[in-house]
């Protein structure tokens, strides 16, 4: 099979439409948000009385018939390709439910944080000003780089502090690789330090969420307290939400610098695969670990590593990282989080706790690496069980259950 020579790529503006444009782009996040809502109210409705689900076809043909009708006429108002890209976001929403990877779809609100649509062709740029179906003379944006590559297709988004930003897919050639520089580097992630590598550099966690936490309660309080859709509670709202946004674009800038900078001068990294959703059970912590959003710099580490040639290793979840002598492999089993270095029993070497960690992420990032493979030593967990046939003919498992019960204890007892 070819490998791909080409991928997409996003460049995010911000918009500066006047007052009209304003209110017909208010007419396309409503008309999104209705057509999305209607027609999961319609799927919900059409399972229950028939026992069987619309599919994007039907939902389609439905939604041409609906805009003939003078009741709702007004969704001819604004872009139909828009339209039906609601619905095929409905659609997704649903698969992603029947394969587990997330909840059943829900009613988007009026209130809705975030506002977007979808324009799936017909996209121009043209100067400073993009040309989307419906807007004739184009909206201006702020263009503070050029874009580069075939235009695909735009999503317009408002954010809560009510910026409004159309986000441009691109398809480009892939980037040419970065040169090879011949250094590997494992990452242990952290919250006193964000990143701890092992060749000894730190980066710090500014702690954005904690340095704005004073005001943004402040300002909280004083929302809590307007009047309900007033004037003023509105303003408000919006001084909040600029908060947040401050606290969101410092904390992606402070992601961009530090990938930027492994995948400039490292070509294999190797970091660990946390159990946030387990870490995030520490009440005490759990703040600390949401300001921090490790998952989200680890896609970008990933997609920029992708793009430049370079290679991005993910160990296993339980591997004592942190317990383990890089030195001659002895584990300290009784090691605590308030015990930032130790010395080993083993070899008498003395260990900072976080490089000790990266070190040792390292080594088991190569070990994977040459074997061609992940996590093969539970491989035993994800063969397929097998079944044996009674007299009757009736397909019964055969589960070795105390094996299972015991390899399960015994990986509980791995803590990192």
């Amino acid at each position: 099979m070819e490998e791909n020579t080409t991928y997409f790529k996003a460049f995010k503006f911000r918009m500066e439409p006047n007052l009209d444009q304003v209110v017909l782009l208010a007419k396309h996040f409503g008309c999104a948000r209705f057509v999305y809502n209607h027609f999961l109210n319609e799927k919900r409705r059409h399972y229950k009385d028939n026992g069987t689900t619309m599919n994007y076809n039907i939902t389609r043909s439905s939604l041409k018939d609906m805009k003939k009708e003078k009741e709702f006429s007004w969704l001819s108002e604004v872009n139909s390709q828009s339209l039906q890209a609601s619905l095929k976001n409905l659609e997704t929403a649903y698969g992603n439910f029947f394969r587990k990877k997330a909840k059943f779809p829900r009613f988007k609100s009026k209130k809705l944080s975030t506002k977007s649509f979808h324009c799936p062709q017909n996209v121009e740029v043209i100067g400073n000003k993009v040309f989307i179906p419906k807007f004739k003379d184009g909206i201006k944006f702020t263009k503070h780089r050029e874009i580069k590559g075939n235009i695909r297709s735009a999503t317009i988004s408002q954010v809560p502090s009510g910026k409004i930003y159309v986000s441009i897919l691109c398809e480009l050639p892939l980037e040419k690789p970065l040169t090879k520089t011949g250094k590997k580097v494992g990452v242990d992630l952290g919250l006193k330090d964000f990143v701890i590598t092992s060749d000894g550099k730190r980066f710090k966690n500014p702690r954005f969420l904690k340095q704005f936490l004073k005001e943004l309660k402040i300002q909280q309080k004083y929302l809590s307290r307007k009047k309900k859709d007033s004037n003023r509670k509105e303003r408000q709202r919006l001084k909040v939400a600029r908060l947040h946004e401050k606290i969101t674009n410092s904390r992606n800038s402070q992601h961009h610098q530090i990938s930027s900078f492994l995948v400039k001068n490292y070509d294999l990294i190797a970091l660990e695969s946390l159990n946030v959703k387990g870490m995030m059970a520490n009440h005490r912590l759990a703040q600390s670990i949401s300001d921090v959003a490790w998952s989200g710099f680890v896609s970008k580490l990933e997609y920029k590593a992708k793009w430049y040639g370079k290679e991005v290793i993910r160990i296993e979840t339980f591997f004592p990282s942190s317990k383990t002598c890089s030195c001659c492999g002895h584990q300290k089993s009784n090691l605590t989080l308030k015990e930032r270095e130790w010395t080993c029993i083993s070899c008498n070497a003395t260990h900072d706790r976080d490089v000790n960690a990266a070190k040792n992420i390292l080594q088991r990032g190569i070990t994977i690496q040459s074997s061609g493979t992940d996590d093969y030593r539970h491989g035993a967990k994800i063969r397929p069980k097998k079944s044996v046939k009674t007299p009757k003919g009736i397909s019964v498992e055969v589960s070795k259950k105390k094996e299972h019960y015991a390899m399960e204890a015994e990986r509980s007892l791995v803590v990192r």
